[in-house]
């Protein structure tokens, strides 16, 4: 299963069960899109208010389609609403990424 790298910068709740964070993903365009998910949704550690952040997670998702940019950079579109449902704070679940962001779960 694919993920996109994301970057865990806060805990932000004990509830629900086991936990809420704050996420960020920079999407191709240098754009911030900011997220509020379970912590094991975004990483396999043991997060919670002590742990030291940031901290790197990963969203799983799939690829909806690639593109070359005029200049030659590959773009991908990404979409996190399946496994998890994940989305950003605004309802957003497709991303356009670099390849680079890419990681195996």
């Amino acid at each position: 299963m694919l993920s996109v790298k994301v970057l865990i910068t806060r805990y932000v709740s004990d509830d629900p069960q086991p936990g809420i964070v704050e996420c960020e993903l920079h999407d191709a365009h240098g754009r911030r899109w900011c997220f509020l998910e379970k912590t094991a949704i975004v990483s396999a550690n043991d997060l919670n208010a002590k742990t030291i952040y940031p901290q790197p997670g990963k969203i799983a998702g799939e690829i909806v389609e690639r593109h070359r940019e005029a200049t030659g950079r590959e773009i991908i579109r990404f979409d996190t609403e399946r496994p998890w449902g994940v989305e950003s704070i605004e309802g957003v679940t497709q991303f356009e990424i670099l390849p680079d962001s890419l990681v195996e779960l």
